[in-house]
């Protein structure tokens, strides 16, 4: 009887992850651990959102967070959220490993889209997860890990945003086996807005990223200006934000380019930002091309 008790026990542990009525972070173990807001409408009969934020050079999770606040978000939107950090180098400075040009400047090197991947697997073994709602956003070097989990993982990863973060330096490198919204967030006055260098090496800026994207996901039409412009920027008088988008692209996807005029790389992202953002992320699920 004591034994059958203890094995309830250890069940009832097991499970607790998916059973959850109320908001709670709950930590993930393991070499690198991570915690999961789960938000208050969380069911595991309806299957949730999934969104990963990934924070810039030298920033944690918590930073990112403290940026955006979409925790918040998560709560009234009623998706799952991770907020997760890089790794530190040799001199404690936290990255990415997001594509060869940025930023894993060390050997040896880590393999972060695993372990991006790898979150997903777990939140997936123990929470019901809508597997055509896996959403990326990345600031800055989490950018290029938002670009190259799209890249390799077209299958599962729905959308990405991209807010001032490079890419490939060629299109090539780039071989989705499937469309993959992107919204591209980009200040004017960012200093890798045209053309970013690291190390001497020139990578894309923001205009060459968003016509790859159109061109990976074989937009049949050129990019429209949309007549609304959007406040993304308190520091910035007005609705400052054109609003670009691609036509006709593959499997009726969103190639999207906000283009913050007078904001830098760390735009004074305004009261609605958050909820734009995620109003246009969480709109495109997962295309199917068959």
């Amino acid at each position: 009887m004591k034994s059958r008790v203890i094995i309830l026990i250890v069940l009832a542990c097991t499970f607790v992850g998916s059973q959850v009525s109320h908001a709670a972070t709950i930590p993930f173990a393991g070499s690198r651990p991570f915690n999961l807001f789960v938000p208050t409408t969380y069911s595991p009969t309806a299957p949730a959102p999934l969104v990963i934020a990934l924070s810039g050079y030298n920033q944690t999770g918590a930073q990112l967070e403290k940026y955006l606040k979409l925790t918040s978000v998560a709560q009234a939107d009623g998706f799952l959220y991770v907020h997760p950090d890089g790794s530190k180098d040799g001199h404690g400075i936290r990255f990415w490993n997001g594509t060869p040009e940025c930023c894993n400047f060390f050997t040896p090197k880590i393999d972060d889209v695993g372990y991006i991947m790898s979150i997903i697997i777990q939140i997936s073994a123990q929470y019901s997860v809508d597997p055509n709602r896996i959403y990326i956003i990345g600031h800055s070097n989490g950018g290029f890990l938002a670009n190259a989990l799209a890249c390799k993982h077209a299958d599962q990863i729905a959308a990405i945003v991209n807010i001032a973060g490079g890419t490939y330096t060629s299109s090539t490198s780039c071989k989705p086996s499937g469309p993959v919204s992107v919204l591209e967030i980009w200040g004017t006055k960012d200093e890798t807005y045209k053309i970013n260098h690291i190390l001497g090496k020139p990578i894309p800026g923001a205009v060459k990223i968003f016509n790859m994207w159109g061109d990976i996901n074989r937009c049949s039409l050129p990019s429209i200006t949309s007549p609304d412009k959007l406040d993304l920027d308190v520091k910035v008088p007005g609705a400052e934000t054109t609003v670009l988008q691609f036509q006709g692209c593959l499997g009726g996807t969103a190639i999207d380019f906000w283009k913050i005029a007078g904001a830098d790389h760390d735009p004074a992202i305004s009261k609605d930002f958050d909820t734009l953002m995620m109003g246009w992320l969480l709109s495109h699920a997962k295309v199917s091309t068959n």
